[in-house]
């Protein structure tokens, strides 16, 4: 028998409450393999977010606990650890709303993604052209402002700055939120030169089904916080409950979001 590769990062049966009452995620379970490009689907408030939050242990700092399960990362728990260990480890969360800091420039955004860094001054320097590399277009807007730039240039500059602490797995939650299809589209391929180029692992929050599957290589449906269905990102594309709920597609063509927003998942779903 071939032997098993255990995942980079393993999320099993988690149960996540906040202030003590409010259970969020019910038994969430998940892997993400070593240089693989993994999405968790759902709709606004499924859970995905929370989910990213748990892995990378900022729940805290909003009243939130995993109250069951376990999260490995390269085979050792990590829910003990604080989100800067982590990103000393090798695990980095790229928040949702690109959250630059305003008042610096997007050099000055890039550099701080180094701070726990001790390598010196030359293998950040390194870095910091590798992200300009990727990203030519916030290389020519390095000395500006984060504040006074696009949407689309903040994100660039929050996924840069995200590189610039070496990451193994990047949780990269809602990349395509109110971007353009045109810069969504770029994003997502910079992401996938990175994937393959650098071997930077990813689990990707989103709701535009349609690219993330297009771009990932396996799938989770969240709904209510649990997960309802995953699977090979090419059969959840071509499964019919996934392209009349997530894509807009049924049996007899696309439909309108008003068609689907009263849609009612069929059993299987929760088989």
């Amino acid at each position: 028998m071939p032997e098993t590769v255990a995942p980079l990062l393993s999320v099993s049966n988690i149960e996540v409450i906040y202030d003590r009452v409010i259970l969020v995620l019910r038994g969430v379970s998940l892997d993400v393999p070593e240089g693989g490009v993994v999405t968790l689907l759902g709709a606004n408030g499924a859970g995905k977010t929370t989910t990213l939050k748990a892995i990378s242990n900022l729940l805290r700092s909003e009243r939130g606990e995993v109250t069951k399960g376990t999260i490995t990362y390269r085979g050792a728990g990590i829910d003990r650890l604080s989100a800067n260990d982590l990103v000393k480890r090798g695990v980095i969360q790229v928040m949702e709303g690109r959250h630059c800091f305003e008042h610096l420039t997007v050099e000055e955004n890039l550099l701080t993604g180094a701070y726990t860094r001790r390598d010196g001054r030359a293998e950040i320097q390194r870095d910091l052209d590798m992200v300009y590399g990727y990203f030519p277009r916030i290389g020519e807007r390095r000395g500006a402002q984060a504040g006074y730039i696009s949407g689309g240039e903040q994100q660039m500059t929050a996924i840069g700055r995200a590189l610039m602490a070496r990451p193994k797995l990047i949780l990269l939650d809602e990349p395509s939120m109110g971007l353009a299809p045109q810069l969504v589209e770029e994003i997502f391929e910079i992401v996938k030169r990175l994937n393959e180029n650098e071997g930077v692992s990813f689990l990707l929050a989103e709701q535009n089904a349609n690219i993330a599957l297009r771009y990932s290589k396996h799938g989770y449906i969240l709904e209510n916080g649990r997960v309802v269905m995953d699977g090979e990102a090419s059969m959840l594309s071509e499964n019919e409950d996934v392209k009349e709920f997530y894509l807009g597609l049924g049996a007899s063509g696309r439909k309108s979001y008003r068609d689907v927003k009263f849609y009612r998942r069929r059993k299987r779903w929760l088989a």
